[in-house]
């Protein structure tokens, strides 16, 4: 029987999402849109033409949106060298993996950036494999990056532990039949990640490390 343990990365395994937040803030600047930071963050998680669409909205002009994403990925490439892992976000996966748990990620990232975050996580060792925002045609909160994750480590929903950091993510495991965790550490509440779908919440990915014997992984 395979164990998958799916990993959500920006804000989850990496200290990305204000880096993603002040980006995208002067991506709609540029564009000529103020759209507070509060409602950026809240937004962080989704993929790039779903964040615009969420913030924007449908009436607005389509033709800029690929403008936006392309100033987003030009400010945020600028901190690639200078990512930092969450604390003993490798050594988490590490453990997992030497108990047996298949680590594969699930994350809205791709390219470039999602090498970048690799490097930062430095566990490449133990990832088995990666879905990324490459690899699907309907991002986060679709059941469809988690279903993917789940279809590379060739496990089953029922035996396998999502862990991520934004009500995307929880709802995109809910979706997909895989028991999600939340992390803290991408700002979001608790009370909004537990009403998304979390059944269990952590400080971080140190926190949870501390915390495998009584968690979800422990079932």
């Amino acid at each position: 029987m395979t164990r998958a343990a799916l990993f959500d990365v920006d804000g989850t395994l990496v200290d990305t999402n204000y880096l993603h937040v002040t980006a995208w803030w002067e991506a709609f600047r540029q564009a000529g849109h103020r759209v507070p930071m509060r409602a950026v963050h809240h937004a962080i998680g989704l993929g790039g033409s779903d964040l615009i669409a969420h913030l924007l909205g449908d009436e607005r002009d389509q033709d800029q949106d690929a403008t936006i994403s392309a100033a987003h990925k030009t400010l945020y490439a600028t901190h690639f060298d200078r990512l930092e892992a969450f604390e003993n976000a490798g050594q988490l996966l590490r453990s997992l993996a030497g108990e047996g748990w298949t680590i594969v990620l699930a994350t809205s990232a791709g390219g470039g950036e999602l090498d970048a975050l690799r490097a930062a996580v430095d566990a490449d060792d133990v990832i088995t494999a990666t879905a990324s925002a490459d690899d699907v045609d309907e991002g986060k909160p679709a059941a469809e990056p988690v279903a993917h994750a789940l279809e590379l480590a060739g496990a089953s929903a029922r035996d396998s532990v999502f862990v991520g950091d934004s009500v995307w993510d929880m709802q995109s495991a809910r979706r997909a039949g895989v028991t999600p965790l939340a992390l803290l550490s991408g700002g979001i509440p608790r009370e909004d990640l537990s009403a998304a779908g979390a059944t269990e919440v952590y400080d971080d990915t140190a926190h949870l490390l501390s915390s495998l014997g009584n968690s979800a992984f422990a079932r």
